[in-house]
């Protein structure tokens, strides 16, 4: 037990020391000393109390430093507290003061906490970016259809970096300069011959307002010939009106076979109203001879006129029949 007393109390003096210097950041400090940049072992600790890490807020000062620009550590540990990317904001001033590219930190702070690369805003603006807009379809006043592909150089405006319209209104802005020129134009073949005047044109529109750009030029990358819409919209035309003739034909159809229908149907009720008028004639014969009103001679004439009448259609009928024999030969 004697001799464990001092390894105890060896470890535990290691243990302590270990935890002093992990919290406070003696070796960052002696870097921040040594590279310019003053700030008191206070400050770091204090870093620590308010969940800020020391190297994330040091680090992009010794670059600052070096470079030339002097920045403040409650401006750095507010901008990192505010959800900020410290380094990256610190590169971009780098690389501005560099390009001779007004940038201020206020607005650099401002880019970055607004969801946009500050650094690769800075790059852009130095080396401007191209744009390549999907393939385009429009339709010349011939009905033909041209397909083309713009290519588009911008660079950033830093200014209207906060608050302005990104690389898909650019895209949308060109495409639609580019369906407004070709529908404008007489004919595709002026376009196929001149495919500069869309680039010309749309570039007159003043599609970078309200953006985070400047277009510095629209060139046409790639025109090609497509389908002939205006002969397959009269195709659809013809065909819509050809559906629309049958189905009125059919209708007129429907109505006819209706209206013989009914026709029918009335000489069926006439026929049937002519053999019930029949069925009553020998009950007005019988009544006539109950009543006095016919006698036999008058019933036996109008039987032989029957006859005559019943003679006289089958005679008729065989006529017509030799007829249509001899017609048939």
């Amino acid at each position: 037990m004697i001799m464990l007393a001092p390894i105890l109390g060896i470890a535990l003096l290691v243990i302590l020391i270990v935890l002093f210097f992990s919290f406070i950041p003696v070796g960052l400090w002696i870097t921040a000393l040594f590279s310019g940049v003053k700030i008191s072992i206070l400050t770091l600790v204090g870093m620590r109390f308010r969940r800020v890490s020391p190297a994330r807020i040091v680090n992009p000062m010794i670059k600052a430093a070096k470079a030339g620009i002097d920045l403040g550590v409650d401006k750095l540990e507010a901008h990192y507290l505010a959800g900020g990317d410290v380094n990256s904001v610190v590169n971009a001033l780098i690389a501005a003061q560099r390009a001779n590219i007004k940038l201020e930190f206020e607005q650099a702070v401002a880019i970055d906490l607004a969801g946009r690369d500050v650094l690769e805003a800075v790059q852009v603006r130095v080396n401007p970016k191209v744009i390549e807009t999907p393939k385009i379809a429009a339709m010349a006043k011939d009905g033909i259809e041209v397909i083309a592909r713009a290519r588009v150089t911008v660079r950033v405006n830093i200014e209207r970096l906060v608050g302005g319209a990104g690389e898909e209104t650019i895209i949308a802005r060109v495409g639609e300069g580019i369906v407004t020129t070709v529908g404008s134009s007489a004919s595709h073949k002026a376009v196929l011959e001149n495919p500069d005047s869309i680039s010309q044109r749309v570039l007159e529109k003043g599609l970078d307002s309200g953006t985070s750009f400047e277009i510095l030029s629209i060139d046409i990358a790639d025109v090609d010939v497509g389908r002939n819409i205006g002969a397959q919209l009269q195709t659809d035309q013809a065909e819509a009106d050809k559906k629309i003739a049958q189905a009125k034909a059919e209708e007129r159809r429907a109505m006819a076979i209706a209206k013989e229908q009914e026709m029918k149907a009335m000489v069926e009720e006439m026929r049937a109203k002519v053999v019930e008028s029949e069925a009553k004639i020998p009950l007005a014969i019988s009544d006539a001879f109950k009543n006095g009103n016919l006698g036999v001679m008058d019933y036996y004439n109008l039987k032989n006129v029957m006859a005559d009448t019943d003679m006289r259609e089958s005679i008729s009928k065989v006529g017509s029949n030799k007829s249509n024999m001899k017609s048939d030969k």
